[in-house]
């Protein structure tokens, strides 16, 4: 595990206050709305026919679209195990 990645241990445990929750799940909730029209936008892009530097460009936004998606999963995954059912 990275040092960015490395959390206290009081963060581990934490409970999230319910206000603060809610206002979290909006926003990873929008943020998934918003990623995936770009899933959507960069796949409709991966069926035509780009030349070059188009395709590369096309390659690092797929790249960049796949690392968001992981972070958004991490973050909903915190929001839950971090909120009260």
């Amino acid at each position: 595990m990275s040092a960015q990645s490395e959390k206290p241990a009081a963060m581990d445990t934490e409970t999230i206050p319910e206000d603060l929750a809610i206002e979290i799940r909006r926003l990873a909730h929008d943020l998934s709305n918003a990623l995936e029209i770009i899933v959507q936008t960069s796949y409709l892009l991966s069926t035509a026919d780009l030349k070059e530097p188009a395709a590369t460009w096309l390659g690092m936004l797929d790249s960049g679209v796949s690392k968001c998606l992981d972070i958004n999963l991490e973050l909903r995954k915190y929001i839950k195990a971090h909120t009260a059912p």
